[in-house]
């Protein structure tokens, strides 16, 4: 059976701040094989660096669980899929306002789901409380 996509990479990390520099950088190699623009690269990255954050900072409260990241190429598009099974969102609609933060004892700007919708094409969060959260994200490189 043939897949629908052209290539996929998975990719699962314990929830510890530094390793959201290492997610970032797998996904920016990944992606390069469909030739992206610097600009088109960096928006990668930032909306994987956001999305990975969220994971971290939001689902798992600083503790300790496992943030996976899957990604696949159709064509000249590539979707990113950033999993955690950590707490979720009670009011997506919400956590997607410019500005909205759950810590802003953190002094967290509020701007990440904003910030990933403004990088990429398209955006779709999926969350259950006391599950986790699915951030799809896609982009086509021109």
């Amino acid at each position: 059976m043939k897949n629908v996509y052209d290539n996929q990479m998975k990719l699962e990390f314990i929830s510890k701040p530094e390793n959201e520099a290492f997610a970032r950088i797998a996904v920016a190699s990944f992606a390069a094989q469909l030739d992206p623009t610097i600009e088109e690269i960096s928006d990668i990255k930032t909306a994987v660096s956001e999305a990975v954050t969220n994971s971290i900072i939001h689902g798992y409260d600083n503790e300790e669980g496992v943030v996976k990241i899957e990604a696949i190429l159709i064509g000249k598009t590539i979707e990113i899929t950033i999993i955690d099974n950590g707490k979720g969102i009670e009011n997506i609609d919400k956590a997607r306002e410019p500005l909205y933060t759950s810590k802003p004892e953190l002094e967290r700007s509020g701007m990440g789901f904003t910030i990933m919708e403004s990088f990429m094409e398209d955006l779709k969060i999926e969350s259950r409380l006391g599950e986790g959260t699915k951030v799809i994200m896609r982009k086509t490189i021109k």
